[in-house]
């Protein structure tokens, strides 16, 4: 398991645009991706292929995010999304 941690860089955050892109991203690797959005009183997961969960993370401009990849090509996956969620 691979982790990173990540800030926002898109201005909008992860609204809905960016949050089907990024799905669209995830779905290309074989390793399960989630992001962990720290919080008072609790850290609220998200899995990087359900749209949904992505939303619900409320990742604004200039969040925090830390990303984990499992499986056979977590180092790309990781790398990939990474990249993309700095924007």
């Amino acid at each position: 398991m691979k982790e990173r941690e990540v800030v926002i860089g898109h201005e909008l955050g992860l609204h809905a645009r960016a949050a089907a892109k990024l799905v669209q991203l995830s779905q290309q690797f074989q390793s399960s991706i989630v992001l962990v959005r720290a919080g008072e009183p609790q850290s609220v997961e998200a899995d990087a292929r359900s749209i949904l969960s992505i939303l619900l993370l409320a990742a604004r401009f200039g969040c925090t995010l830390h990303v984990r990849a499992e499986g056979a090509d977590e180092e790309e996956a990781l790398e990939k999304v990474c990249e993309y969620l700095s924007g």
